[in-house]
């Protein structure tokens, strides 16, 4: 399995989900990644350790992305270990459901500083060194089209990363930079658990509006991920993946 072979990748939020199995699936496919955190430093050890195991390489980079300081880290930190960089996924991200009567300037900065400007700062930072054929994947989210009630902050982030997508596709497309997003729709997560969403009546609800009947796992994500960052996605730029079982 070989087609990311000589590609060097930063995948961020990457020590748990969707982002430590595209991490992995990555790696699996020959590239080189860097896999940050915020906090869990034990998370990305054991991601390290898994593409280690598999014969791959990857190192453990602990960086905010809502600091440009911290999200330079992350690139030098690939320039540093491994000699160059070819695929960013802007993974990280953090959600918290709230009404209209509920939201406060809090709960709006700590999402919009983390799921947007996060994004744009990692890949300002990414894009000094991203060349030809490079790729930049951002994870969005279906609930753009669902519009589920109180996640309306939530929600907006999500639809500041589909537009922004559709602007650095234009603006990174001379280059030769393709830049794509990922919409999953609910997927079986470590974040899912501790929310109470999974045997909740919210779940059995998605799932039975689900065409294929069940919701999605961190590997059918990181799947479409591969595709992406690699020459069979050479035509793709600019485009909104979504990818819940036909949920809608």
């Amino acid at each position: 399995m070989s087609k990311l072979a000589g590609k060097v990748a930063v995948v961020t939020g990457a020590s748990k989900g969707i982002g430590a199995a595209i991490a992995k699936a990555l790696a699996a496919e020959g590239a080189k990644v860097v896999v940050n955190y915020a906090s869990s430093k034990a998370g990305a050890d054991a991601v390290v350790e898994a593409i280690s195991a598999a014969g791959g390489k990857a190192v453990a980079v602990q960086g905010d992305v809502s600091k440009a300081e911290q999200a330079q880290g992350l690139v030098d930190a690939a320039i540093k270990e491994f000699g160059r960089l070819d695929v960013l996924v802007n993974n990280s991200g953090v959600y918290e459901f709230a009404t209209i009567e509920e939201i406060t300037e809090e709960h709006y900065h700590r999402q919009f500083n983390v799921n947007v400007l996060g994004l744009l700062l990692t890949t300002q930072a990414a894009v000094k060194h991203i060349g030809e054929g490079g790729s930049v994947i951002n994870i969005s989210s279906v609930v753009t089209s669902l519009a589920p009630p109180a996640t309306a902050v939530y929600t907006g982030t999500k639809g500041a990363v589909d537009a922004i997508t559709g602007v650095l596709a234009k603006e990174l497309g001379p280059r030769k930079i393709r830049v794509n997003a990922i919409l999953p729709g609910m997927v079986e997560t470590e974040g899912a658990h501790t929310a109470g969403i999974m045997g909740s009546d919210f779940e059995h609800t998605a799932v039975a509006q689900t065409p294929l009947g069940r919701i999605g796992q961190p590997d059918d994500i990181a799947r479409i991920a591969v595709f992406l960052a690699s020459e069979d996605a050479g035509w793709l730029t600019g485009e909104r993946v979504t990818a819940a079982g036909g949920f809608r």
